[in-house]
């Protein structure tokens, strides 16, 4: 599954914070150098999505804020129970 990601770097905390039009809303922690935002991301879903580090690629935007991630193994509804859970719990 391929999931459009919008990317606020350099946040308070890391955490998926909501939906920006189709794309999942993302603060991280970690600040946009040497690659440290996009390996903060990788970690961030996998874990969010129970996924291993290794089924979670970006596809696009390595030097974007808008990014592009494939979770391999996820279910388009394995997805949305997921995320509903997370964005549930987050308000």
């Amino acid at each position: 599954m391929i999931v459009a990601v919008r990317v606020i770097p350099r946040s308070s905390k890391s955490a998926i914070t909501g939906l920006r039009g189709e794309a999942l809303l993302v603060r991280l922690n970690a600040p946009p150098v040497d690659g440290a935002a996009n390996e903060a991301l990788i970690e961030l879903l996998a874990k969010a999505f129970g996924r291993p580090h290794r089924d979670i690629s970006l596809v696009s935007g390595a030097k974007s804020r808008d990014k592009r991630v494939a979770i391999e193994g996820l279910s388009g509804a394995d997805f949305k129970a997921r995320l509903s859970d997370i964005l549930g719990n987050a308000s």
